[in-house]
């Protein structure tokens, strides 16, 4: 068969303040019951904004999700969900994993209403699969993308400055991770009728690119806007660049090193505080040295971290002692055949990526000296 290229969206990407209030509105195409997975801290506010909108015609049932994305938490809500219509999912990247997950295994409309812009999840048709003791699993690849993505910038912009951070971590990731697929002619992360992955595109490169771009310009200016829960032009363009141009431009372009290595990063315990974007930019950093990327470079993506308070080093990420087994462990989690660190454009073994590790360790603290010092 002929290599097919590729791209992958949501139908529908809406950026509105106060899209919750009109979730009924906005799920009214797909039927008259909604089955709601709900994050436990948004729960009032649900019941205050969006629920007042499904009248007679419409009904909505309301659940908490229970904190992992994990195969029993999604046949848990593929049972409860087989009578309604469509799904919603409103929360952080792990609620709406598992949203979309239920609606891919009943085969049902899902409308994605997420409170964070630290993941892709939301725009995504991958789910990322977890063990109950928080260690990554598997990706689930789903059949379609979402519906309907909601991107209520007036949740947005509410939600704590380190998870919107962690958002732009993910997204710095994006256009480098892009670039090693597109130079390499890797598969990206769109799983083909024919059960093989396709080829990444030059729109979904494209895109990748106009991420990095946006995070550049706008993020820094937008993390004073999240601080005062205010919403501004700058923080509206960086949530389209965090959660739509990083998901449409990973899944479109493909992942390579920084994932990867934050699927490592999670067999380490003193780093199961740290959010899944701030592992990804450590991940990045580490894939630019592994690339030998320039100085300029790397100092550009530096200066972007900081500005919006990203961890540099793996200190700054939770790690109390650098115990060199465990870290050889996590070269070997990311070399893993099925992960997406052999889309590099050179081979890659775990004894590259171990010492890459060691260095970019290095580098950071050094960075964090220079510019502390300023």
């Amino acid at each position: 068969m002929n290599i097919t290229k590729g791209i992958a969206s949501p139908a529908k990407f809406l950026l509105q303040a106060d899209a919750l209030m009109d979730l009924s509105l906005h799920g009214k195409p797909y039927g008259a019951n909604a089955y709601l997975i709900c994050d436990q801290f948004i729960v009032n506010r649900v019941h205050e904004k969006a629920l007042p909108g499904f009248t007679n015609e419409q009904a909505a049932e309301l659940v908490v999700f229970g904190g992992q994305c994990s195969d029993s938490e999604i046949n848990k809500h593929v049972q409860a969900a087989r009578d309604f219509d469509y799904i919603v999912g409103i929360g952080g990247g792990k609620t709406l994993d598992t949203a979309k997950a239920a609606a891919h295994f009943l085969g049902k409309p899902v409308l994605i209403l997420p409170t964070l812009a630290s993941t892709d999840a939301p725009c995504t048709a991958i789910s990322v699969i977890y063990n109950d003791d928080d260690t990554f699993n598997r990706y689930l690849f789903l059949s379609k993308n979402p519906d309907v993505v909601l991107a209520d910038t007036r949740v947005l912009a509410e939600q704590p400055p380190r998870f919107f951070a962690a958002g732009v971590g993910d997204g710095l990731a994006t256009y480098f991770e892009a670039r090693a697929c597109f130079a390499a002619q890797r598969d990206n992360l769109i799983l083909g009728n024919d059960g093989n992955m396709l080829k990444p595109t030059l729109i979904g490169f494209a895109i990748a690119q106009t991420c990095y771009e946006t995070i550049k310009k706008y993020s820094a200016q937008a993390a004073y806007a999240v601080e005062n829960k205010v919403i501004t032009s700058a923080l509206e363009n960086t949530i389209e660049a965090t959660i739509y141009m990083s998901a449409v431009g990973a899944e479109s372009g493909g992942c390579a090193a920084a994932h990867a290595i934050h699927n490592g990063m999670t067999t380490v315990h003193d780093l199961h505080g740290a959010q899944h974007g701030e592992k990804v930019v450590f991940g990045l950093f580490t894939q630019l040295v592994m690339e030998a990327a320039s100085m300029e470079e790397i100092e550009e993506v530096v200066d972007i971290a900081i500005a919006v308070g990203l961890p540099l080093t793996l200190e700054d990420l939770g790690l109390k002692t650098f115990k060199e087994e465990e870290w050889r462990k996590v070269a070997e989690v990311a070399c893993d055949k099925n992960d997406t660190i052999h889309n590099m454009p050179f081979t890659v073994t775990p004894n590259l990526v171990y010492d890459a590790i060691v260095a970019t360790d290095a580098m950071l603290r050094a960075f964090k000296q220079k510019k502390c010092a300023h």
